[in-house]
């Protein structure tokens, strides 16, 4: 709760920061722990729960016409701030065959430390798959969702491709994905915006825990051939090393298998409502700590984008806010279960999850580009204060993306 974990890139939408920083939360003291080179860009970062690493989204260095910065191609970066500059893989990268187990062949993005700190969730894109995607039109590579955890020794691949790389971590895809899913059933075609369930996973039906499971958003198609997104949990095992029926490497025309023990799962069934699936601004699913419910963003029956949550068993589908006005940020729970922060009507709020009840944190902006941005609004780890991102406008210049902490005991009406 000391610090907060920022990046430096602007509001183009492009991926052109080269600075890792962080914040005192005491005196808004910074330093910078991490800066990129050869021209290389970094950002989207986040922090170990534990031990106050950081991990981040790294580009390549000394790119060029066939390997920019893309979806595809880049990787995640781990840094200690008490030791500034000082970078490893999380992930390897093994882009031509022989593949490697452990190893992936694409990109990797936002990633989140499991809330013990041990292992790390992110969404994945396959550059093989990709580039094999241009000669076949029958392989339609889309995003997925993959883990890393802790390997002795790391991932040693091969140097058969000039952007291979070892990793620290032993990775693997967690989720399946197929090219054009049965109108109707459970499959997918698109797997994003995961979240862990539980500070230590969720209590099942028959009294056992689940130690460790990721909620996720998966795209489906309906019984009428549409697409929309339904809210997935994925229960993984203890052991991430052992294959299942297909290769924990993946081949030329298809992608890497999750490993012997992973259970996928659909928790939502929303094709007969007036608005279907999971809808309204970008966000990542959450867990309340306990892992009894994972929240997410759906229309109301008159469309207005609200706080939903669900049981990681599939019950328990509950509409928590009853806004006039969209929620229009991504969103986190307090440490203890109790409160929701999210941005709404240009302020932030709170709401109690049992309830529903709405509280403004900070007065309504005048204009909306003047209100919070629609990033994170993140409690602390004490449940004292809320941080979220504005945009402070600055002589001469557009203005600058900031970081501002609220209490959230505070009550404005």
């Amino acid at each position: 709760g000391q610090w907060i974990a920022y990046d430096t890139r602007d509001q183009s939408g492009e991926f052109n920061g080269d600075k890792i920083g962080r914040t005192r939360v005491s005196d808004g003291v910074c330093q910078t722990v991490y800066t990129s080179k050869n021209g290389a860009g970094c950002g989207v970062v986040t922090c170990n729960p534990v031990d106050g690493r950081l991990v981040f989204i790294h580009g390549p260095e000394d790119p060029d016409a066939d390997w920019s910065y893309g979806f595809s191609r880049r990787y995640g970066a781990l840094v200690d701030p008490a030791k500034p500059n000082v970078a490893a893989h999380l992930d390897a990268h093994n882009y031509a065959p022989p593949f490697q187990p452990g190893a992936l062949r694409g990109g990797s993005h936002v990633h989140v430390f499991s809330p013990d700190g041990q292992w790390v969730s992110y969404t994945y894109d396959d550059e093989v798959l990709a580039r094999q995607a241009k000669a076949n039109p029958a392989i339609k590579p889309n995003r997925t969702v993959a883990v890393s955890v802790p390997f002795s020794g790391g991932v040693k691949v091969n140097r058969n491709h000039p952007r291979n790389h070892d990793g620290d971590y032993f990775s693997t895809l967690v989720t399946r994905i197929v090219p054009d899913p049965k109108p109707g059933s459970d499959e997918i075609m698109r797997a994003c915006e995961e979240g862990w369930v539980g500070a230590s996973g969720f209590v099942k039906k028959d009294g056992s825990r689940q130690k460790r499971a990721l909620a996720f958003q998966g795209t489906v198609v309906a019984a009428d051939g549409k697409p929309h997104v339904e809210v997935f949990i994925v229960e993984l095992p203890d052991d991430m090393t052992k294959p299942g029926d297909q290769p924990l490497e993946g081949t030329l025309a298809d992608y890497p298998a999750p490993p012997k023990g992973v259970m996928q799962k659909r928790l939502t069934f929303t094709e007969n409502r007036a608005h279907r699936g999971v809808q309204g601004v970008r966000h990542w699913l959450r867990a309340s700590p306990d892992g009894s419910q994972i929240a997410f963003l759906m229309r109301g029956d008159n469309g207005v984008s609200q706080l939903w949550t669900i049981s990681p068993e599939g019950e328990n589908l509950r509409q928590v806010t009853s806004l006039p006005n969209d929620i229009e940020s991504a969103f986190s729970w307090s440490p203890d279960g109790r409160w929701i922060a999210f941005v709404c009507d240009g302020s932030v709020f709170k709401v109690e999850a049992s309830t529903g009840k709405a509280i403004r944190l900070t007065k309504p902006a005048a204009e909306k580009q003047d209100g919070p941005l629609p990033g994170a609004v993140v409690f602390s780890p004490d449940g004292s204060q809320i941080a979220y991102n504005k945009t402070v406008k600055t002589a001469g210049a557009d203005g600058f993306t900031q970081i501002f902490l609220v209490e959230a005991g505070k009550n404005i009406h």
